[in-house]
């Protein structure tokens, strides 16, 4: 792909790039080392984050455009593309002619316009463009299936975690389903876990309304920015508390933020970054409380630096498991 150090060299080159990156960021087979050329891209030159932004914004307009007339601005010969308003959805359906010639966009002729699952790989993250400009970051070992139709967005992590960037629809709302629990808003940002034994909810802006997945419309907990709440596995949604979203989403820069966390939390969330799990040799070895901040990729420092934190050591098993025991 050509690279392009400035922005006057073409404008029209760099709108093709983008239109380009953001069909092929739809499909769920991108890698992480396209990821990264994406990254790159993206990060080059201001022009490039610009038209990438654009294109997200105009692809959500699309089904706002008859069938008929979005089929015509696809098949037209060099559509000519502009930035004044009244033509804008001329570039939208210069994505949608581009995702038609890749064979990667056949919402046209379905019921559903939007259908697609991504998934990540131990220690990797994941950036999603989605069609209608919401965005979300995918945490190590996540899976997330993702249904857009007429009046309903409809995601689903069915394991790991994920940080969503919805942009407002009232017309149709964002529902996330997880675990247990159900998360519904029509445009705000936010983080959903899903662990074995609870689903947590974290509002960084906007509000969300948390309830079990089977409960009725009437029982729900409503959260704005700084709160989150926990549904456990019946689907009993805690009552909101504070949160810090700056030191629950630092895994979005790699990071791991532990503040005064007990040992039993730490175990759990370092072994979401490991081949085989961490676990606590006891209940009181659990309970005692970490605050520090490593790196994600790199846990081993953590496992090394523990026993000049706190009054523990770390055992190895055959299965490569590791254990933290009371010294």
């Amino acid at each position: 792909m050509t690279q392009i150090r400035e922005c006057a060299c073409g404008q029209a080159t760099v709108r093709d790039e983008a239109a380009l990156w953001f069909v092929r960021l739809q499909e769920p087979a991108i890698d992480a080392e396209e990821r990264q050329r994406f990254d790159a891209w993206l990060a080059e030159h201001d022009a490039h984050q610009d038209e990438f932004q654009l294109l997200q914004t105009l692809w959500a307009a699309t089904d706002l455009v008859p069938k008929a007339r979005l089929q015509a601005l696809c098949e037209a010969p060099n559509p000519t593309i502009k930035r004044r308003p009244l033509l804008r959805y001329a570039v939208a359906a210069s994505v949608l002619a581009v995702a038609v010639g890749l064979g990667l966009f056949s919402g046209l002729n379905q019921s559903a316009l939007y259908n697609a699952e991504f998934v990540t790989a131990l220690g990797e993250r994941r950036h999603v463009a989605l069609p209608d400009g919401s965005q979300v970051d995918l945490n190590s070992r996540s899976r997330l299936l993702v249904r857009y139709e007429q009046g309903q967005r409809s995601v689903e992590l069915s394991e790991g975690e994920a940080m969503f960037s919805v942009e407002h629809d009232s017309s149709r709302p964002f529902v996330v389903a997880a675990g247990a629990g159900k998360v519904r808003v029509t445009g705000t940002r936010f983080d959903v876990r899903c662990d074995a034994s609870q689903t947590r909810v974290a509002v960084e802006q906007g509000t969300v309304r948390v309830q079990g997945r089977d409960a009725a419309d009437s029982d729900f907990v409503n959260l704005t920015a700084g709160l989150g709440t926990a549904v456990d596995a019946q689907g009993k949604v805690a009552a909101a508390y504070a949160v810090d979203p700056q030191v629950l989403t630092a895994w979005r820069s790699g990071k791991l933020v532990f503040n005064n966390a007990s040992l039993s939390e730490v175990a759990a969330e370092v072994s979401r970054y490991r081949e085989q799990p961490l676990r606590v040799g006891s209940e009181a070895v659990g309970r005692l409380r970490l605050t520090s901040v490593f790196k994600s990729d790199d846990t081993d420092a953590l496992l090394k630096a523990l026993p000049s934190i706190l009054p523990v050591a770390v055992k190895s098993h055959a299965d490569g498991s590791q254990e933290i025991i009371a010294r």
